[in-house]
């Protein structure tokens, strides 16, 4: 290969990345199952519709607390044999969740497969940026949050579908299937990471010692505050537009999961922008989104009863509520590492968030109804703005120039940011 084309060659995102972006549309499609099969999980188990809807903050709860201890647990190994561990982990979740006979079983289901998902996030998304130019790491996001983002579009329906249509136990032997073939696809395709030198920029840290040790960062700590915030912003909406659409909005039940999906499909064209944004912009790029995102929730709130208006913000929301994800990740990488263990634990964050904007949205429901989930999204908007805000003045932070005064950081710093424009608009595909 001749120096003129290695540039460009280095700087595309392989195959492999994508499959692992197959790997997160099993375990999200598994994340989300239980909420599009309640009646007849309920009646399955012998069970109500509430203690049902607890099997979606059980999963969650089981990513944010396992998933970080299960990732320390995996440091040591060679990251695609990490991966091959929590398929194999995540595996049995599901088939215990296929072979459920009672409530306490699926809840050890959830319990198991919640862990392995965070873990997987990972180990994912560190794998993800490492495979990739360091110019490129927003974009390496991107591809593998797409699983996220199809999870969500594809996944759900399917597996809601499977289940109404052959009863609840094939969806999860279908999510099954799916992580047996992500498993294979990985196993074939997916390659240890090179070793990152301390040249390439962000380094992974060689010991879990060195991966705690970001926490003392304070720019890295500001990082988790936000990333939390904006998801907490947008699930805080998220979480109810089935009944704000369907009670508010006035739309016939049959008419909202059509718009569900619509929304999805926002959502996965605002990944892809957002990925070819974060390297270069990261910063500004949170900043606007988050602003932007405050502006379509302040909107939504204040329209909802008007549907054209309301489906129109619903779309805006989609567009730059979780598709932050690829900046939010670059920006923690700057900040911390692009090790596994900080990446599971920014998902951890991550799911907090999710945790906040559903949990404190439905505490608020009773006495306020339901535009005040929305307004509250409103105010962790607000508040995620504050905490991105601090980047500002780091130029590392901002597009990955060296924070360095000297005459050769400076230089290379020049270099990268002008590389990755040029890259940009040269409308590299992803």
């Amino acid at each position: 290969m001749s120096a003129a084309t290695a540039p460009a060659t280095k700087k595309a995102v392989p195959p492999a990345v994508y499959v692992l972006a197959a790997g997160v549309f099993a375990m999200v499609t598994s994340e989300f199952t239980v909420a599009g099969l309640m009646p007849q999980l309920a009646e399955g188990l012998g069970t109500g519709i509430p203690q049902i809807g607890y099997l979606v903050t059980i999963f969650a709860v089981a990513m944010s607390v396992g998933g970080p201890p299960l990732t320390f647990a995996l440091l040591k190994v060679p990251p695609k044999t990490a991966l091959m561990i929590v398929f194999a982990i995540f595996l049995v979740g599901n088939v215990i969740a296929a072979l459920a006979t009672g409530y306490p079983m699926m809840i050890l289901a959830r319990i198991i497969s919640g862990a392995a998902s965070q873990a997987f996030f990972g180990i994912a998304v560190s794998m993800g940026v490492q495979l990739v130019d360091e110019h490129v790491r927003g974009r390496g996001v991107a591809v593998v949050m797409n699983g996220l983002m199809l999870g969500t579009l594809l996944g759900l329906p399917l597996a809601t579908f499977v289940g109404s249509r052959f009863g609840w136990q094939s969806a999860f032997w279908a999510i099954s299937a799916i992580t047996v073939l992500a498993a294979a696809l990985t196993h074939t395709m997916v390659r240890n990471p090179a070793a990152t030198k301390a040249s390439d920029g962000v380094e992974p840290s060689a010991t879990p010692g060195s991966d705690l040790a970001v926490l003392r960062r304070p720019q890295f700590l500001l990082a988790l505050a936000s990333s939390t915030l904006i998801i907490g912003a947008t699930f805080s909406a998220f979480s109810f537009f089935t009944p704000i659409l369907t009670e508010i909005t006035g739309f016939p039940e049959g008419v909202a999961p059509v718009l569900l999906l619509v929304y999805g499909a926002a959502t996965l064209v605002g990944n892809v922008i957002v990925g070819r944004l974060a390297d270069r912009h990261t910063v500004s790029t949170l900043l606007v989104g988050t602003g932007l995102n405050a502006l379509f929730l302040t909107g939504f709130a204040l329209f909802t009863d008007a549907p054209p208006l309301a489906v129109a913000f619903i779309l805006g929301i989609g567009l730059v509520g979780v598709t932050m994800n690829p900046a939010m990740a670059v920006r923690i990488q700057r900040s911390g590492s692009t090790a596994p263990l900080v990446n599971s634990i920014h998902g951890s964050f991550i799911t907090l968030g999710v945790i906040i904007g559903s949990a404190v949205g439905s505490a608020l429901i009773p006495k306020y109804g339901l535009r005040a989930p929305v307004v509250l999204g409103i105010g962790l908007a607000v508040l995620a703005i504050v905490a991105v805000m601090p980047a500002l003045a780091s130029p590392y932070l901002r597009c990955g120039a060296s924070d360095d005064t000297s005459a050769a950081a400076s230089e290379r710093s020049q270099t990268l940011c002008t590389v990755t424009e040029k890259s940009e608009l040269g409308s590299t595909p992803l």
